[in-house]
């Protein structure tokens, strides 16, 4: 572990701001102990044998619940929940989007992971939105890859029928369900805020009949989705990637200047890979490999930290925020330079490594923050969005699921294939789309993420399993374009090094750091509970954001010594942990 003095320079101004930084926090310190002290869990928490599936949608998660209630297994009750929240929660549920599984099948076999995120369509090009004018809607749309990844994963794991996994979801969409609050607030808002003739069938898909605002208790009913889901349940993936629903999506493409053709939907295939593995304080990570940059930016993240002794802290300490935002910016600098579709990007191994992260640490000011430019290396400095959906899931014999899938931003690209009822994604966006250019606001453009035909594009999803002891200890993962990770890496750090409950860690405050726009993102509440140490942070020249919210982490904690299922509900927007 490095010791705070030896990493301070021993100019005087540094001293002096670390004399300042001790002398209030000892005030800070008690401050944040009768705030944890204060501190209720947001929901009452569920516990099973049997398992458990928590997700934002109930109904969603009543559906995998059902599942395992009828003897299927993990991956059976996935597929059942993501199919459900397709017609439950359009905001991120999908089966236009993509996204990504991790798997710990609990029966000695080793983990698995599939990816099956969307890719760009042939007709791409490099700099097809360098141009403003190229933008559209439309054409910002990626192959989908959830229908494919959902087959993948049941032809390897599944155990009970395809047609009985995909029917609750027809029947959601067929018969309608109760708007809970976030998606009637969440569709108004969408209305209000789509318009132009690209956005008309959005409109007669979810317009309210007879007008007006959606309120909570209204029942939505898709019957164009619910025919899209019949397909995919009687035809499987060639009810998606062949025949009337491809016609439908490539007609739409053809309509407004889309690029996505009949030939780039039958050619789509999600694909099986090894999950990235990572260790942190004795606890092994099994994460998402790229093209998602969650788990190798997470694992680089922790391997930081580990180098550091949190004990002596109080977890909202600003010594401990200070350590979180240095390791979060070095982080997602080595994921900008390094990280994309491995099918077109070779990728190293060596800046997710222990040594690395030792070396990252070493240069960590405990008094002051380090200024995100200097860290740019060779990458030359010229002058992703919230709204994707995770879910866990566990069964009675051990397996384990962590999904989290998206449509990029909320509602993804609002376009709705006509007659096909569900929308598409906007994933193009996650490309880098200005080749050479990285600059101060965020804007990335290194060489591993620029767009190609038949490319996916970099992702900051982090479906994650934590394993203790050689078996399952936590399953987690968020929504929240680069804020992914670092929700997911304070889920993880207030159980392991704060002990906090699975429903704590969830509730608790986040902060994020991406390298560039160089300053700290906080949730509101951070503000409000923490009011001190982000003067103090401030201080040692840190800036700040602020943020209503940050991600929607619904995790399940598998207690070692009973070995139940323990919920870790986010009530951030919605959420319910089903059991059979």
């Amino acid at each position: 572990m490095f010791d705070d003095h030896t990493d301070v320079p021993s100019s005087s101004p540094s001293r002096f701001r670390a004399a300042a930084v001790a002398f209030t926090l000892a005030a800070v310190i008690l401050q944040g102990a009768l705030a944890q002290a204060q501190h209720r869990p947001t929901h009452d928490i569920v516990k099973s044998s049997r398992g458990m599936v928590v997700s934002v949608s109930g109904p969603a998660s009543d559906a995998g619940a059902a599942v395992l209630k009828q003897g299927g297994n993990a991956v059976d009750a996935a597929i059942a929940t993501a199919f459900a929240l397709a017609a439950t929660y359009p905001a991120a549920g999908n089966i236009g989007g993509g996204g990504f599984m991790v798997v710990w099948p609990g029966d000695g076999r080793p983990p698995m992971a599939f990816d099956f995120r969307e890719k760009a369509p042939a007709a791409a090009t490099q700099e097809m939105f360098v141009n403003p004018a190229g933008r559209s809607a439309h054409r910002r749309v990626g192959v989908p890859g959830t229908v494919s990844g959902l087959a993948l994963a049941h032809e390897k794991l599944g155990t009970k029928p395809w047609k009985e996994l995909v029917d609750p979801a027809v029947k959601l969409a067929a018969n309608g369900f109760e708007l809970d609050q976030a998606n009637a607030s969440q569709i108004s808002e969408l209305l209000k805020d789509s318009t132009g003739p690209e956005h008309a069938e959005l409109h007669r898909v979810f317009d309210k009949p007879g007008g007006g605002d959606w309120k909570t208790g209204d029942r939505l009913q898709q019957p164009d989705l619910a025919r899209s889901l019949e397909r995919v349940r009687d035809r499987g993936v060639d009810g998606f990637y062949k025949g009337e629903t491809a016609e439908l999506i490539a007609a739409e493409m053809k309509r407004f200047d889309g690029i996505i053709t009949t030939e780039d939907l039958a050619n789509y295939q999600a694909k099986q890979r090894e999950p990235v593995r990572g260790t942190y304080r004795g606890y092994d990570l099994v994460c998402m490999s790229p093209p998602c940059s969650g788990g190798i930016t997470l694992i680089s993240i922790l391997n930081i930290l580990e180098n550091f002794e949190f004990a002596r802290d109080e977890r909202w300490s600003p010594r401990t925020m200070h350590l979180f935002a240095e390791a979060m910016k070095r982080a997602y600098r080595d994921r900008a330079r390094y990280l994309g579709d491995p099918d077109f990007t070779e990728i190293p191994t060596h800046f997710y490594s222990k040594e690395h992260a030792r070396e990252w640490a070493k240069g960590i000011d405990l008094s002051r923050a380090t200024p995100s430019s200097t860290l740019a290396g060779d990458i030359k400095l010229a002058g992703e969005s919230e709204h994707t959906t995770h879910f866990s899931v566990v069964d009675g014999k051990g397996m384990c699921v962590a999904l989290t899938y998206t449509l990029e931003s909320s509602f993804g690209s609002r376009v709705v294939a006509k007659g096909a009822g569900f929308i598409l994604n906007d994933e193009m966006n996650d490309f880098n789309w200005m080749p050479g250019v990285t600059d101060s606001t965020g804007r990335i453009g290194t060489a591993p993420n620029l767009l190609a035909p038949g490319k996916r594009m970099l992702s900051s999803m982090c479906p994650t399993i934590v394993l203790k002891d050689g078996k399952p200890w936590l399953v987690t993962g968020s929504p929240g374009g680069r804020t992914i990770i670092n929700t997911v890496l304070q889920v993880i750090t207030g159980m392991i090094d704060f002990g906090l409950t699975a429903q704590e860690a969830v509730d608790a405050p986040r902060i994020h750091h991406q390298w560039f726009p160089d300053k700290i993102r906080a949730e509101a509440k951070f503000h409000q509970q923490h009011a001190d140490v982000v003067k103090i942070l401030e201080g040692m020249g840190h800036t700040f954001d602020r943020v209503a919210r940050q991600g929607d982490a619904h995790s399940i904690w598998l207690n070692p010594e009973t070995g139940d299922a323990e919920s870790g509900i986010d009530p951030r927007i919605s959420g319910k942990a089903s059991i059979p």
